[in-house]
């Protein structure tokens, strides 16, 4: 994936600061680590720390920003997916293996 250029830039909003700079930045640079999970560590004033485990939830796919441009929502992913599956070659499951159907040898 390549950095971000100025025809795909978001208008920097009015609140932010003019020495941060975004321009080096890489969208999605962390994903596939947050799919692994990770750790927030919270220090409150009082002195205590609290510790807690983040993963996804099951079944949770992380989506690279280019394909997020065109699946914004679980909606527009879910029926792309459907019509892929349309597609594939009928299959039944038997005893936890995928066989194909009509006629074919697995």
């Amino acid at each position: 994936m390549s950095n971000a250029t100025s025809d795909n830039v978001q208008t920097i909003d009015d609140d932010m600061r003019s020495e941060y700079d975004f321009s080096r930045g890489v969208r999605g640079k962390h994903a596939a680590a947050m799919q692994g999970g990770y750790t927030i560590i919270i220090h409150a004033a009082d002195g205590t720390t609290v510790t807690r485990e983040v993963k996804p939830t099951q079944g949770a796919v992380i989506l690279d920003p280019d394909v997020l441009r065109y699946f914004p929502d679980s909606d527009s992913v879910n029926r792309a997916l459907r019509t892929l599956i349309a597609l594939f070659p009928k299959e039944s499951v038997r005893d936890g293996r995928r066989t194909a159907s009509a006629g074919r040898r697995p």
